[in-house]
């Protein structure tokens, strides 16, 4: 009887110490990158990667150096106006790391400026937060299609 109790106390031990895997779901990170561009069609370009942010996000710029820090990035964007912009953008994929804290989504942006149109694509890195959001912590893109 000892044996039976001890047996099953072993086993019992054992499978409550398997680890739990996250949902990697890319269904969620398309969800973020699609409700990132409504922010910023709603809100303003800045406002967006501002909002969007993760604490240590890396932004590159063409012909300049990278912009590291979300303080940073804030500081890039004063005394420069975003009004009359329009950028959206629509990810064609997404892909989460196995451990459920890192993804990238790809896609094309649209840039409406002065009724002319430009099209490009665009590369965001996700982290998710301390609080369970998912915020990008790197973001590129390139003109032109």
């Amino acid at each position: 009887m000892k044996k039976a109790i001890l047996l099953i106390f072993v086993v019992g031990f054992l499978f409550s110490c398997t680890e739990k895997k996250p949902v990697v779901n890319p269904k969620v990170l398309m969800d973020a990158d699609l409700a990132f561009s409504d922010y910023s069609l709603n809100h303003g370009i800045q406002k967006a990667f501002i909002e969007f942010a993760h604490d240590s996000v890396v932004k590159l710029k063409p012909n300049s150096m990278p912009v590291v820090g979300k303080q940073s990035l804030i500081d890039s964007f004063a005394g420069k106006s975003d009004s009359g912009l329009v950028l959206t953008w629509k990810p064609s994929d997404a892909v989460i790391a196995k451990s459920g804290e890192l993804g990238f989504t790809y896609g094309i942006w649209t840039l409406i400026a002065k009724g002319d149109t430009a099209k490009g694509t665009y590369l965001s890195v996700w982290k998710m937060n301390s609080a369970g959001e998912w915020k990008y912590i790197a973001d590129t893109g390139n003109d032109g299609l």
